[in-house]
């Protein structure tokens, strides 16, 4: 590993610090260098809080350095008043003479400006550097710039012979549903690991089957990270309102029928008319991207998890294999992808695909 790749690999860990905290801005870290040697590094936290150039000048101790210095950023800085003040103007202003760069930033607001402004003063630029690993980072925010639709990642849990529940209901029986047994694939570690998933994407979504079967509450409890926006497919509104979904704690989207829509106001409840007679996966994915949701877990059931695999509608997929032998029920999507990562968390297997027709960083 080069020099300025380990810098860039720094600026990588730092920026990977506000994974689920920084929506809708990108994930972003900075260091800058003297003399071999770091002397300020920041990394972005929070939308309309300082961003990570601005931290990492800020932090160095003797401001006389920075004319001598490189400044590292694993994003294009910005040229454009929004919260906050230009980034590319602070870097101008301290002198420095140098600045790497990951990766441009496609969103249409900065898109290669940040770098001509830096040019234009005199600034020397390298960009490009460790680009794919700066692109992965920000795989949520590139995906939604670039495809104008939220990145997609498919969860779900199997038994070892490949089903999703033991029980299969055809029609949904409110008597079996209430004397419905719960059970687990996946051990308490996995379930910690999926509210980590959870509190990394801006919003979940599950289908009504999904939520009268399993009355999920869909937030981060079992890990630390703010919750994620819950999204609900029920055309005729069948969900009882005593449902977890309803209890007005988190944001809740519901998709359904114009004719169900309803009027009356819940706490942090949104109803949204969808065409139920088209297609409703790219509908959903056009609703979301217009509400400026840049990610999307799916831990919906086979068929709403089957809708957007068959649709190509996915980015990546991760599945959590149990022990558990069921023989029979609820059969597992199947999915062709390319098998990035596995894992073991205890004794189960995790398993990560990846779109690669989809995926932005190749």
């Amino acid at each position: 590993m080069s020099r300025d790749e380990f810098y860039m690999n720094r600026c990588l860990q730092l920026a990977a610090n506000g994974l689920g905290t920084t929506y809708p801005n990108p994930l972003v870290g900075s260091v800058v260098v003297h003399d071999d040697l770091i002397i300020g590094e920041g990394w972005h936290r929070k939308s309309g809080e300082a961003h990570a150039e601005v931290l990492a000048i800020q932090s160095v101790k003797d401001q006389s350095l920075l004319k001598n210095a490189t400044l590292y950023v694993n994003l294009e800085p910005c040229s454009h008043f929004g919260k906050t003040p230009p980034c590319a103007d602070l870097i101008i202003e301290k002198g420095i003479k140098k600045v790497v760069v990951g990766s441009l930033d496609f969103n249409e607001k900065v898109c290669g400006r940040g770098i001509e402004k830096l040019k234009l003063a005199g600034c020397e630029v390298v960009v490009g550097l460790l680009e794919e690993r700066c692109k992965e980072l920000n795989k949520r925010f590139f995906t939604f710039h670039l495809k104008r639709r939220p990145f997609v990642v498919l969860k779900w849990a199997e038994s070892f012979d490949g089903y999703l529940s033991p029980d299969r209901f055809d029609e949904v029986d409110n008597e079996k549903i209430k004397h419905r047994k719960p059970y687990w694939i996946s051990n308490v570690y996995s379930r910690s690991f999926v509210h980590k998933l959870r509190a990394e994407e801006q919003s979940i979504l599950v289908g009504v089957r999904t939520a009268i079967l399993d009355n999920p509450k869909l937030d981060v409890r079992s890990y630390a990270g703010n919750n994620p926006l819950r999204v609900l497919i029920d055309r005729d509104l069948s969900l009882s309102k005593d449902s977890h979904i309803y209890n007005g704690e988190v944001n809740t989207l519901v998709f359904c029928d114009s004719f169900f829509k309803k009027n009356e106001h819940l706490t942090n409840i949104e109803y949204v008319e969808l065409d139920f007679k088209e297609p409703l996966e790219e509908q959903v994915l056009k609703e979301l991207y217009q509400k400026g949701i840049q990610s999307l877990i799916i831990e919906g059931g086979a068929q709403t998890l089957g809708g957007f695999i068959q649709k190509s509608l996915w980015d990546e997929a991760i599945m959590i294999k149990g022990k558990s032998i069921f023989g029979k029920g609820t059969e597992a999507p199947k999915i062709l992808g390319d098998l990035v990562l596995s894992f073991n968390i205890m004794d189960d297997d995790v398993l990560v695909l990846k779109n690669k027709s989809n995926y932005i960083a190749k």
